[in-house]
């Protein structure tokens, strides 16, 4: 999920009951049927069964697509919820089992010639963030009624059935839909719970060394989404750095500072970093023109000042479209060059860090539990009680 919405009151718990039609319902259950369900120690062992066995020493080491045989489409089980998603190309809403929906998503989200581990990882996730959005009926952020999510980015991306039959099953990409399918199997009805609630999953693409805090990004504090060390992304992301160039002009005005009252004369040529230096860049009138306020814990820029007006990281992220909030600059004349490390809100699980994780031979059990602080695994079958 690279997007995110604000947590809401819970509302009373679900259950899951057919209709006679086929279609699955809603029902209120008393809120005690959380606490009775136990926490199934067993549901480790299936996101461990496959160890990694390889060159660790070689980064683009990943296991041949070819090498896994094609696992079989999971069977529904009569119980089991289903997911209607909104298409946003065709306007359609498509409807498919819990299981299907998930394979759907990790290979819209996720690079098939990732580490299986990682791709396991990433099913759980994503299997847990729509569940939470079930059992909560948030329809947030869906424009028509009727669908549960939608397929981007603003909730999880979604590659439609359809599509990966016709261009993954017979477009010569059957062997990467059934690692995909092999990751979903293999994890099949897991789920991250947290005091027996599903958590909000939230993951992104990399980090530039650490995660963030929910409350750094967010304006909510949440225990489970917690800064962690992610150093693996640096060797292995592809555009890891990333420079924008703005003119003095341009960036006040996509900022919204007043540029008429703001010097478009050149800034002496210097530079600065986000985490370590000190030394400010200097303004024509001897004032810093660019100066850190403070640091997240996840040494992202908190506060910062841009032509004597405060801004938060995410606010210059989102409004100089940035990858990232993590940033150093480098002032050349009117120029102003800055440089983006990781991309993504970076709340919760990296992608890219999940990979390298795996790579070193760390199971999806163990990159979730990295990323996701205090966490334990249910099944989704225990939340979902007749």
């Amino acid at each position: 999920m690279k997007g995110f919405r604000e947590w809401r009151r819970r509302k009373p718990t679900l259950r899951w009951t057919p209709h006679r039609r086929g279609t699955i319902r809603l029902r209120r259950l008393a809120p005690a049927a959380w606490l009775a369900a136990p926490l199934l120690a067993a549901l480790l062992l299936p996101l461990a069964v496959i160890p990694l066995h390889r060159d660790h020493n070689d980064p683009s080491a990943v296991p041949e697509a070819t090498a896994h045989p094609a696992a079989p489409e999971l069977p529904a089980a009569a119980d089991a919820p289903q997911v209607s998603v909104y298409l946003s190309r065709s306007g359609q809403i498509e409807s498919l089992p819990l299981e299907d929906y998930v394979t759907g998503v990790i290979a819209a989200e996720m690079p098939a010639d990732f580490e299986l581990e990682a791709l396991k990882a990433q099913a759980v996730a994503a299997r847990t963030f729509i569940l939470r959005r079930l059992l909560a009926g948030d329809t947030s952020g869906v424009p028509v009624p009727g669908a549960d999510v939608t397929d981007t980015v603003s909730h999880q991306a979604y590659v439609s059935k359809d599509t990966l039959e016709q261009q993954w099953a017979l477009g010569g990409k059957s062997a990467e839909l059934a690692k995909l399918r092999r990751a979903v199997k293999e994890t099949r009805g897991v789920i991250m719970t947290y005091k027996g609630q599903p958590i909000t999953a939230s993951f992104f693409a990399s980090s530039g060394g650490y995660t963030e805090n929910s409350e750094d990004y967010w304006s909510a504090t949440v225990p489970y989404l917690r800064s962690v060390a992610s150093p693996w992304e640096q060797e292995i992301t592809p555009n890891f750095k990333v420079s924008h160039t703005f003119s003095t002009e341009e960036l006040l005005s996509k900022l919204g500072v007043n540029t008429a009252s703001s010097s478009k004369e050149s800034i002496p040529a210097t530079s600065h970093s986000s985490v370590f230096a000190i030394t400010q860049p200097i303004s024509a009138e001897g004032t810093p023109f660019m100066k850190v306020l403070s640091l997240t814990t996840g040494h992202h820029i908190k506060e910062i000042s841009i032509g004597g007006v405060v801004f938060s990281g995410r606010e210059v992220r989102e409004k100089l479209h940035l990858r990232s909030s993590q940033f150093t600059w480098s002032i050349h004349g009117t120029q102003i060059v800055i440089t983006t490390y990781g991309n993504g809100h970076s709340v919760g699980m990296s992608q890219w860090g999940a990979n390298g994780m795996a790579k070193e031979g760390k199971t999806a059990t163990q990159i979730l539990k990295h990323y996701y602080s205090g966490i334990s695994f249910n099944q989704v079958s225990t939340l979902l009680k007749k």
